[in-house]
């Protein structure tokens, strides 16, 4: 295992528009968009916040690549958050059918149904994750949540349920696809 004497420190500015609270090892960031909230902990690893700023530190004698790959995870994890709040993310999905129209339709207790894929009967369920909206327009679904891992799985999971076995996907593509995802924003 290779190690280094060098301690690794990352420091995050926090735009004026979000509050940071850190307890313990709870972050709780509040923007515009709304409030998200995240355990984020390890033993080598300390989070503190500085007037403007939160502070990432390594607190192990030495540094090793598994506690630098843990705090550069976190870094982009508290990016991720404080962007979400700020911006929000959004994911665009296009409704594709070439052999029967399918009929996409949200309903209230968070699920899209998709009815007559390829002929079916039966229609096909996509759960949607909690503090996700998701909005269908035409051909066009969008899901929109200030968690980009909540906005992900949701739009994955839309994606995944039209997934077609045992046909030629070159001839039938019908299905819903995502053709947009949020810009990555980290440096």
């Amino acid at each position: 295992m290779s190690t280094s004497k060098k301690k690794i420190l990352e420091i995050i500015e926090i735009p004026s528009s979000t509050e940071v609270e850190i307890d313990n090892s709870i972050i709780k960031i509040t923007g515009p968009k709304g409030t998200l909230e995240r355990e984020l902990s390890h033993p080598f690893i300390k989070i503190s916040k500085e007037n403007n700023a939160i502070r990432l530190e390594q607190i192990d004698k030495k540094t090793t690549k598994k506690s630098k790959k843990m705090l550069m995870t976190f870094k982009s994890h508290i990016k991720n958050m404080i962007v979400g709040v700020s911006e929000g993310f959004t994911y665009h999905l296009k409704i594709v059918s070439g052999h029967f129209p399918i009929s996409v339709s949200l309903e209230s207790n968070n699920k899209v149904v998709i009815k007559n894929f390829l002929g079916e009967k039966v229609p096909r369920v996509a759960h949607i994750n909690p503090n996700t909206k998701a909005t269908i327009k035409g051909d066009e679904i969008t899901i929109e949540s200030v968690d980009i891992e909540s906005a992900g799985q949701s739009a994955a999971n839309i994606e995944s349920a039209t997934r077609i076995t045992n046909r030629d996907r070159r001839i039938f593509q019908d299905g819903v696809y995502i053709v947009q995802k949020p810009s990555r924003r980290l440096k």
